[in-house]
């Protein structure tokens, strides 16, 4: 009896929310095709007994079976797609990594060439080898750089405390005693922790005069890695963990750092592979839950990298596709269980007054709470993706930009090294001396121009100090003199002789010069006898102006957004005046650009001088 009160109760309630919603077109169908299967239900009374019961048991197995299937299909499609974020993430640490090590392995082998160091170790006077080695560091930002005497006495630091202790004993002294060239050390202390060094001999007068070491600050990549990955490490090639987000693996292998963190207990790991039972066998358990392991080979020294990642966020995602599913099948069994029990629904007519309402409202608030439900699954899928799309969006900006903007110099530096190997090779070193003058410099441009692109993605106002904009523009010209003269184009200056200062940053305004000169050899490329003109007039406002009688500019409203070119695909990637407009606005400035009556293009640098 109760079981026919409850389908009389789901047709009246059903028929009642249906007229309601009869407006929904999908709702009004579901309701006619009801009411016709009632009536040929009516008219075909000799259809047997057990058939709706055969129909009912068949739709359930059917329900069952595309449940399973479908779990399967999505457990195996975003498992796969989890890993290859994994690998992706994997990829990213592994270069990060790598791109600090051989930024900080130049280091030594820089400073053991330094005249000044040098001079100081000769003379014994090391009042200003500190401050030098700060004033160095603010640009690498090592942990630490110490400079040693030949009897291992740190004669000059970055952390003055360490002035005049002994570290003859220290392994990258006595290793960098051993080698002429630059070596890497892995220390041990004693606070379960490594320590990371390069360091190298300082020679003067064919002997080692001195040791430079470096230590490079590899924690920092720990405390990234802590935020985004469930655990990482790197291994050195011994398999020994160097480093980890997990502070207590330090020092111990893989096997044995992952069995510090086992599930509670053998019961409780074999209900959580039991709950998991559709997904790969777990590659290992961290504090209980299952994850799988990624790893990559990290080009140094044999080192390796492993990342472990959760598949909790597969099952969420899983989960809510199969609660939506689960849901369809409820309604058509919930219809087939109606049709099933129809001819009794005269004989619990009574009942239907007592629970229709109650139904009514039952029914409303498990469809409320499972669209609620799945609203919130779809908005943390759809978070994670705009996420992650960010993440590549930023990486592929960034290449980019740092590509754009290190091709001039590079471009520059081939010019002079081949200038000073024609120099060497017709025995003239000291004019090829100069030439590695400009090349160091041209280092040290490389070097602002990634620290200030690094700069980008964090908040803050730069430390502007009083640029002299003539001492710019003719760094800028002398910098781009040899594509000049190979471009045989004539260049007309007009620069005031006395100095016409600004608030700035001198490497970023002879970027943007830079930039400004080399759109204008491109313009006139084509052009029978190209010409440019630099020219720098002092009142209120500093302007300095970049003309060229090439073929102007065809789109000027879109000039400076990033990513719009004229070249051809391969030659620049337009990024080159979205940059120096963002430089220039930066100094409280205005880069702006328009095409000339006779012919060609201007650019016109305004910012605030300091004079007026």
């Amino acid at each position: 009896m109760e079981t026919l009160a409850e389908g009389a109760c789901f047709r009246t309630s059903l028929a009642l929310w249906s007229k309601r919603n009869l407006h929904v077109p999908w709702i009004a169908g579901v309701w006619k095709n009801l009411m016709k299967s009632e009536k040929a239900v009516q008219e075909q009374s000799h259809l047997p007994k057990w058939a709706p019961r055969l129909a009912f048991m068949v739709l359930s197995l059917l329900a069952a079976s595309l449940i399973v299937i479908t779990n399967n299909l999505l457990t195996e499609r975003f498992t796969e797609t989890t890993k290859n974020h994994a690998t992706l993430r994997l990829a990213l640490y592994g270069g990060n990594l790598l791109s600090e090590l051989k930024r900080n392995g130049i280091v030594p082998q820089f400073l053991a060439n330094d005249p000044k160091l040098i001079a100081d170790l000769g003379s014994g006077d090391f009042s200003q080898s500190s401050q030098r080695l700060i004033t160095f560091n603010e640009e690498i930002n090592a942990t630490e750089i110490m400079m040693l005497d030949k009897a291992g006495r740190v004669v000059a630091a970055t952390d003055r405390s360490q002035l005049g202790s002994l570290r003859n004993e220290a392994t990258y002294f006595i290793n960098a005693k051993r080698s002429p060239n630059t070596v890497f050390n892995v220390i041990a202390t004693d606070s379960n922790s490594f320590k990371f060094f390069y360091s190298r001999q300082i020679e003067s007068g064919g002997e080692v005069a001195g040791i430079i070491a470096v230590e490079v600050n590899l924690q920092k990549f720990e405390e990234s890695w802590a935020g985004i990955s469930d655990a990482a490490l790197v291994k050195n090639s011994e398999g020994i963990i160097i480093l980890s987000t997990e502070p207590l693996w330090i020092g111990l292998d893989e096997k044995a750092a992952l069995e510090r963190e086992p599930a509670s207990s053998t019961i409780a790991r074999a209900l959580r592979t039991a709950a998991d039972w559709s997904f790969e066998p777990a590659d290992a358990y961290l504090q209980g839950q299952a994850v799988f392991r990624e790893e990559s080979l990290v080009s140094f020294q044999g080192w390796r990298i492993v990342n472990f990642t959760a598949y909790d966020s597969i099952r969420q995602k899983v989960n809510g596709y199969l609660a939506i599913e689960v849901t369809i099948f409820s309604i058509l069994l919930a219809i087939a269980f109606y049709f099933l029990n129809r001819k009794a629904e005269g004989r619990v007519a009574f009942f239907k007054r007592e629970s229709e309402v109650l139904l009514d409202l039952n029914r409303r608030l498990r469809r409320e709470m499972a669209e609620r439900e799945k609203a919130e699954k779809e908005l943390a899928v759809a978070e994670q993706t705009i996420v992650q799309s960010s993440k590549l969006a930023v990486l592929g900006e960034m290449s980019a930009a740092v590509s754009h903007e290190l091709n001039q110099p590079l471009a520059a530096m081939k010019t002079y090294l081949a200038g000073a190997r024609l120099l060497l090779s017709r025995n003239r070193p000291d004019e090829a001396v100069a030439s590695f003058r400009r090349i160091d410099d041209l280092i040290e441009i490389m070097g602002s121009i990634t620290k200030q692109l690094k700069s980008y993605a964090r908040y803050g106002v730069e430390d502007f100090n009083p640029v002299d904009m003539c001492a710019a523009a003719n760094s800028a010209l002398e910098m781009m003199e040899p594509q000049l003269r190979r471009q045989k184009t004539v260049i007309a200056r007009s620069l005031p002789s006395r100095q016409v200062m600004v608030m700035g940053d001198m490497v970023r305004i002879e970027q943007v010069i830079v930039n400004l000169l080399r759109n204008a050899m491109d313009a006139t490329l084509n052009v029978s006898e190209p010409r440019i003109s630099v020219d720098l007039a002092e009142g209120e406002t500093i302007l300095l102006t970049v003309r060229d009688n090439g073929n102007g500019i065809d789109n000027i409203e879109s000039l400076f957004e990033p990513f719009y070119t004229t070249k051809k695909p391969g030659d620049g990637v337009g990024l080159g005046l979205a940059i120096s407009s963002g430089i220039v606005n930066d100094m409280g400035g205005r880069l702006t650009a328009r095409n000339l009556p006779e012919g060609g293009a201007l650019f016109e640098i305004q910012l605030p001088s300091m004079n007026a």
